[in-house]
C-alpha cells in the first residue's frame, strides 16, 4: 500500500466526512477529558456547520487529503495569514491509519503548499491533550513559541520557518 497527498476541495463529500471524523474525535476527547462525556450531538452538527473550511481553498489556502491504498486516510490544510506566514490547520489522520508515515507526509505536504501561497514561515496551535500531535511537530522542526492567537482550546502554539 502507498500512500498519496493532493489538494482536494474543502466542500468535496471526502473532505466533508474527514472533517467530520476529524471535529468528532478531538470534540470528544476534549469533554471526555474534561467532563467525562461525548459531545452533544447538536453541538457537534452546529460546530462543524460553523466551520466550513472555505478558508483552506485557493487562492489563499489549500486542503490536502492523503489517501492510502486510494482510501481516503486524512487531511491537512494551509490558509495564508499574511504575505509570509501561513497556519496549518486539520492535521488529521483515521486511526486505523496512524503509524504509517502518513502524518509526516501530510505535513510536509502543507509545507509545499505554503511556499506555493509565497509563505515563508509556518505556524499553528494544538491543545495539550494531543500528545501526539505535539510529538510530530517536534519532530519535524516546529518550535513552540508564545501565543499567536487567543483561540479559546488553543494551549500550544508552534513555528516553523519553511526553505
Amino acid at each position: 500500500m502507498t500512500w498519496t497527498v493532493a489538494p482536494e476541495p474543502y466542500d468535496s463529500p471526502v473532505a466533508a466526512a474527514l472533517w467530520r471524523a476529524y471535529y468528532t474525535e478531538v470534540s470528544d476527547r476534549w469533554y471526555l477529558l474534561h467532563e467525562g462525556r461525548r459531545t452533544d450531538p447538536d453541538e457537534l452538527e452546529r460546530e462543524i456547520a460553523k466551520e466550513p473550511g472555505a478558508d483552506l481553498a485557493p487562492p489563499g489556502g489549500q486542503l490536502l487529503v492523503a489517501r492510502y491504498g486510494g482510501e481516503p486516510a486524512g487531511t491537512a490544510g494551509v490558509r495564508l495569514l499574511d504575505g509570509t506566514t501561513a497556519e496549518l490547520k486539520r492535521v488529521f489522520l483515521r486511526e486505523p491509519m496512524r503509524g504509517k508515515g502518513g502524518a509526516a507526509l501530510l505535513v510536509r505536504a502543507a509545507e509545499d503548499a505554503a511556499l506555493t501561497l509565497g509563505a515563508r514561515r509556518m505556524i499553528l496551535d494544538t491543545r495539550g491533550d494531543l500528545v501526539e500531535a505535539r510529538a510530530l511537530y517536534a519532530r519535524l522542526g516546529y518550535e513552540e513559541t508564545a501565543p499567536h492567537n487567543d483561540d479559546t482550546y488553543a494551549e500550544h502554539w508552534f513555528t516553523k520557518h519553511l526553505t
